[in-house]
């Protein structure tokens, strides 16, 4: 409808009696790649780096192998991310010699099925889970961790295994065998999608009942467990949910203006439910119902900008894992009783109150708390202080608390702590009660990773037990951006021993490193941005800065890569 006059359409498909019915032009069909292309494609997957000459059969059988992929690359991919690390002869040959090459039509799908029936059970059930959500979703990982936990997907085989850590290591398996692709890895979140013809294997294995939103009017079984709903007109599909008592999962494709009345059915009717998303909803109130659902593992309320009050009874769901309140910014508390929520491993919060919890039984009871972030709390100016019996925590984000003036002593105490982000609190000062004492330094957290801080106009030098005592010795990565008062980084700098990227941006005032920068060793990204003296002095061979940061592999200033060896 939009085309302007001389636009062209493009059609792809992978039937050509799609093409010939849709094109004016004659099809052009695209070809495989080259042997070489492949073969050089699957060593890449299959093998690491100086593995190949030592195992000389293995790659004159994966050579054979590639000559049956046909050119297709997500074969090739698959089939060499499933003989990654395996050096018995007799895999290689039961995969060259496998029945899936016996089909003339299509290389694919029958390569992706035998990628599929060599994954273990556990891995074959969260694959196949995959499938309820829409094709070319974009995934991350911390969401798909969640919606896998509260389905049960995850367990350990040990007690000491944190159950995030396996989430991840899973996600990692199917990416290596190409069933996850465009892979980004964002710091604290890793984004990816499925490919169609991989979403169309997840579908087919699939063992449950599902319905999507295109079949919902054909709903007639009580078996159904799983739905895809449009976000449009959800009450239209209630009473054909009506008839359906085993519901575990509703999942909304585009959002949408969830009624109340919706809700309430939900919670009254769906007593087995474990994930249930009611992102973009616009009710005002949470139904005290909602404590019917013993068996809710997952519960979002994101982007709900109506919602003012969440009942008492939403803190009987023992079994909650994961709760999402963030954007909605007229909720006015958090109930008294959170505490309660004993197995709440992820919790994100925007509220107007003033203080956080305060009460006996309140957030600082969350023993089991893995992930907590206070986003957009305009109002809020204080922090429960027992936040070091989080025990359990590994990420704490602040973001976009103005009234915020500073933290708990007790942040930089968590035992588990690894990624601490602050963003966006014009009034915080991360110097208050930062105790100059030995015992406070000595008592940081050991396990922090990532410190990342971002328009905090407050700041003007780092917190002393960052760069001081048992932090220095873990954390990768040092973020600062957007801190115009930031005056100079500590010469104790050169403590963090474990260093690998350093990413300044924004900070006007600060015009030169510390004379200890060249002893960070394990520096491996140096990034600096909208830093106008600071760019001069880091600029090769002419700054007066460089011989400090010339060991550093990658250093990028104001967008462009500094290309340098000591050659030049």
């Amino acid at each position: 409808m939009g085309g302007a006059g001389g636009s062209k359409i493009v059609v792809t498909t992978r039937k050509n009696s799609v093409a010939s019915i849709m094109g004016n032009f004659p099809t052009h069909e695209l070809k495989g790649l080259s042997h070489d292309d492949c073969l050089s494609l699957f060593v890449k997957c299959a093998f690491t780096d100086g593995q190949i000459k030592h195992y000389p059969n293995l790659v004159k059988l994966g050579d054979e192998i590639v000559k049956r992929c046909g050119g297709v690359p997500l074969a090739v991919r698959a089939l060499g991310g499933f003989l990654f690390r395996k050096v018995d002869e007799h895999v290689w040959v039961s995969v060259r010699d496998n029945e899936i090459w016996k089909s003339k039509e299509d290389r694919i799908l029958p390569v992706l099925k035998f990628s599929y029936d060599e994954l273990p059970s556990y891995l074959k059930q969260c694959f196949a889970f995959c499938s309820l959500f829409p094709k070319d979703f974009e995934f991350n990982n911390r969401e798909l961790i969640q919606f896998w936990l509260a389905h049960g997907l995850i367990q350990p085989s040990s007690q000491n295994q944190d159950l995030e850590d396996i989430g991840n290591e899973y996600i990692t398996e199917l990416c290596s065998i190409s069933f996850f692709q465009d892979v980004q890895d964002c710091k604290f979140c890793v984004y990816f999608k499925m490919h169609d013809l991989v979403h169309d294997l997840a579908k087919s294995v699939a063992q449950f009942e599902q319905h999507t939103l295109d079949a919902i009017e054909k709903i007639n079984s009580n078996e159904v467990q799983h739905v895809l709903l449009s976000g449009d007109d959800p009450e239209e599909v209630l009473t054909l949910l009506q008839k359906i008592t085993k519901l575990r999962t509703i999942l909304f494709r585009n959002g949408g203006a969830t009624s109340l009345s919706f809700v309430t059915t939900c919670a009254s009717k769906f007593k087995y439910m474990r994930y249930l998303d009611l992102s973009d909803s616009s009710f005002e109130v949470l139904p005290s119902s909602i404590g019917n659902m013993k068996h809710l593992r997952y519960l979002s309320l994101l982007r709900n900008k109506r919602i003012k009050k969440l009942p008492a009874s939403i803190c009987k769901l023992y079994h909650l894992q994961t709760l999402i309140l963030a954007e909605c910014s007229e909720l006015e508390e958090l109930p008294r009783d959170m505490g309660n929520l004993i197995n709440l491993m992820f919790l994100s919060i925007t509220t107007k109150q003033r203080a956080l919890s305060g009460t006996e039984n309140g957030l600082e009871c969350l023993i089991s708390l893995r992930s907590l972030l206070i986003y957009a709390c305009n109002n809020l100016e204080f922090i429960f202080e027992g936040m070091q019996n989080l025990t359990a925590l590994r990420t704490l984000v602040i973001v976009g608390c103005p009234s915020l003036v500073s933290l708990p002593t007790s942040v930089k105490h968590l035992p588990a702590l690894e990624n601490l982000v602050f963003g966006d609190c014009e009034r915080l000062n991360l110097m208050d009660g930062d105790g100059d004492s030995e015992d406070d330094i000595q008592g940081s957290s050991s396990r922090l990773c990532t410190f990342i801080i971002g328009a905090l106009p407050q700041l003007e030098a780092l917190p002393q037990w960052l760069v001081q005592g048992p932090t220095t010795s873990n954390l990768h990565c040092l973020g600062i951006n957007g801190c115009h008062n930031f005056k100079g980084l500590p010469e104790s700098l050169e403590n963090l021993t474990s260093l690998q990227e350093l990413r300044i941006g924004d900070c006007p005032q600060l015009s030169t490193l510390t004379e200890g920068m060249h002893r960070l060793t394990t520096l491996k990204v140096l990034s600096i941005d909208d830093c106008p003296e600071l760019s001069k002095r880091c600029m090769p061979k002419i700054g007066e800065d460089w011989h400090r940061i010339a060991h550093v592999p990658e250093i990028n200033i104001d967008g462009e890569s500094i290309k340098w060896t000591t050659n030049n």
